[in-house]
This record gives C-alpha cells, sequence and structure tokens, in this order.
C-alpha cells in the first residue's frame, strides 16, 4: 500500500518553511517470513530412506544433533540439505538477529534488508578452526554463528582435522562462542542445529551388501578417531543410511512433502515453547537443562528399567543419558503425549546405537 505524504508547514515573521512528513511504513512481517519457504529444497524428492527422514523430523523439532553414516550415494547429502525446508518460520526476531550477525560479517549487502530463510552453512573438510569459531584483529563471526538458528551442516565429517572438529564442542553446550583478544572478548550467538554425514569406513563400504569394504580394521579405527567421545556424546541422532535398493531407485513412489512435516514440527514446536513459558532462555527440548528434564522428563518403572538396561549395555555417559531424554521429549511431543512412554524412550535409544565401524 502507498501513501501520501502530509505537509507541515512551519512559519516565522520572516519566511515559511514548508516540510513533507511521511507516515510510517506498514510491513505484515509473518507474510513476508511465510513467503520465503518456497526458496527450500523439498523431502518429496528423496526416495525411501524412512528412518533417516524421521530422524530429520525429530531433529528439527527439538533442535537436536545429527549425523548420517552411509556409503557413497546413499542420500546422506541430499537428505541434510533439506532439513531447512522443515524447521519453523524465522518469526520476526529470529530474522533481526539472524540479519545482525551476517551484517556483522559483512553479508548482508548480498541478502538484501532482511534475511527471512534459516541460513544454511556448508564449510568444506580443509576449513580452519577460526574460519568455524570466528576471528580475526576485529573478531568477526565463523560459520557456527552465520548458521545461528539455521543449519550448519558438515559433509565428509571425518575429513575434518580433529582439532577443528573440538571447536565445535563449547558452542553445542553453551549456544555461543566467546572470541579473546587482547583489547577485547566478543562472545557470537550460536544457537544451530549440526547435521553431519560420513562414510563408514576409508573405502566407504563397510557393511554394506553389495559392495565389499577394502579397509582393514586398522584403517577403520584410525578413521573414525577423528571422532572424539565427547563430540559424538553431542550428537543425539546417530542414523546408518543404507544404499536404496534397485526397486526403490526405480519405482515412481514420491516420499512425504516437506510442507505437512514442517506443519507438525511447527506444532510440536509450539507445545514445546509453551511448556518452557517460565523459562524464555530455553526455545526447543535440545536446550534443556538438568533441572528442566527432572520436571518434564520423569520416567514410569518400564521406561526407567529400559533406560537403565541401555547405559549399561552401551556404556552410556551421564551426558548420552540426558540426550536420549530429550530426544524422548520430542518424539513425545510429536505423538502430542504429554508423559513419557517406554516407546518413546525405544525410539530414542535406537538413535543412539551406531556401530562406531571400529
Amino acid at each position: 500500500m502507498l501513501y501520501s505524504p502530509s505537509p507541515l508547514v512551519f512559519s516565522n515573521k520572516r519566511s515559511i518553511s514548508l516540510f513533507w512528513v511521511a507516515p510510517p511504513v506498514e510491513i505484515d512481517s509473518k507474510a513476508k517470513l511465510a513467503d520465503s519457504q518456497n526458496n527450500y529444497l523439498d523431502l518429496k524428492d528423496v526416495k525411501g530412506q524412512v528412518q533417516a527422514r524421521r530422524a530429520l523430523e525429530i531433529a528439527a523439532a527439538g533442535g537436536h544433533n545429527l549425523i548420517f553414516v552411509g556409503p557413497p550415494g546413499s542420500g546422506k547429502t541430499m537428505l541434510a540439505k533439506r532439513l531447512p525446508g522443515i524447521l519453523p518460520n524465522l518469526d520476526f526476531n529470529e530474522a533481526l538477529e539472524v540479519s545482525q550477525i551476517h551484517s556483522v560479517a559483512g553479508l548482508l549487502k548480498d541478502k538484501g534488508s532482511l534475511i527471512t530463510v534459516r541460513p544454511f552453512r556448508s564449510p568444506h573438510h580443509s576449513a580452519s578452526g577460526p574460519s568455524l569459531v570466528g576471528g580475526g584483529s576485529y573478531p568477526r563471526p565463523g560459520e557456527i554463528s552465520l548458521a545461528h538458528k539455521g543449519v550448519l551442516f558438515l559433509d565428509e565429517l571425518t575429513e575434518f582435522k580433529r582439532n577443528v572438529l573440538e571447536y565445535l564442542r563449547q558452542p553445542l553446550e553453551d549456544g555461543c562462542v566467546t572470541i579473546s583478544r587482547t583489547r577485547q572478548s566478543v562472545a557470537f550467538p550460536a544457537q544451530f542445529t549440526l547435521v553431519a554425514s560420513t562414510n563408514p569406513c576409508p573405502c566407504g563400504y563397510f557393511g554394506d551388501p553389495i559392495q565389499p569394504c577394502t579397509c582393514s580394521p586398522r584403517q577403520r579405527e584410525q578413521y573414525w578417531a577423528k571422532l572424539s567421545g565427547p563430540l559424538m556424546d553431542r550428537i543425539d541422532l546417530q542414523v546408518i543410511v543404507n544404499r536404496l535398493k534397485p526397486e526403490e531407485m526405480t519405482g515412481q513412489y514420491i516420499g512425504e512433502a516437506s510442507k505437512p512435516i514442517r506443519d507438525r514440527v511447527t506444532i510440536a514446536r509450539d507445545r514445546a515453547r509453551n511448556r518452557f513459558k517460565n523459562n524464555p532462555q530455553v526455545s526447543c527440548n535440545s536446550e534443556m537443562r538438568s533441572h528442566h528434564l527432572r520436571e518434564f522428563c520423569q520416567l514410569d518403572n518400564s521406561s526407567k528399567n529400559l533406560l537403565e538396561g541401555a547405559i549399561r549395555k552401551l556404556g552410556l555417559s551421564a551426558r548420552g543419558m540426558d540426550r536420549i531424554l530429550k530426544v524422548s521429549r520430542t518424539i513425545a511431543d510429536l505423538a502430542a503425549d504429554e508423559e513419557l512412554k517406554s516407546s518413546h524412550v525405544a525410539e530414542a535409544i535406537q538413535y543412539r546405537t551406531i556401530d562406531r565401524m571400529q
């Protein structure tokens, strides 16, 4: 809608001045942000991979970190690139936060005045630590801050240098990164969803039913040694992605589109946001702290016995147990259940049972 400016006249004994005052501009922020969903890739393009699609939905609903492990060509990258399309729309305050970070990094001029889509950052595996966390004489945000409120995708995770991956541990836990220099210290927000993918071994075919693996146990052990236990503990959903069967590749079946999945995710996030209305610092289940788990993730005897058995069998740490509870809470939200059930816990446990491929 266009407005005609209104004239204001100021006069004194010697002269008359005429000023034009434009009325305030009205912006429908909800419509502007909703239209941005057309820019995302659609999950209906992905054939098969039912478990991986389910893991993507859980990751989006709870803000959980996710890793796909599978042979080349199984669709790991294709799946990861479609995660932003099932995340809820940015609200206006989130869009302002994202735009401010990109403005500080000098990137806003290429994206217009306001960023309305969730960021998707995919640094190459040759990236250095400072390029991930930020730095410079006058500190600028790195990739993890540029992914704030969006997705950080690390393809071929095991090809990154181990010391570079260790830079992720603190931001994944705290949701921010602090860069200290002699004269100043700057904190940048870094609340992102980490999605990673990797082959199961150097040749890529360990466990594949068709292509035999040519790697020795020692080579597989060295390959996975780049991923430390504390880092893997912080990845909530660990999913094996197998190659498609011939009939799946040639079939005309079209998978569920992103929009209905995004609708379910939005409802689940709204349910969680209502739960945390007295805790404004928590916006999704992955951000819960220990006292939140005690309040919102209480288990019955059946679920408790199931979890205790998993801890013994899998050798889970306390952090790993907390991750299972957070994922269980998200699964319950997707099912519109207020109480955690053993079925929710069992499904969450299966996403922690990935073989380290050694």
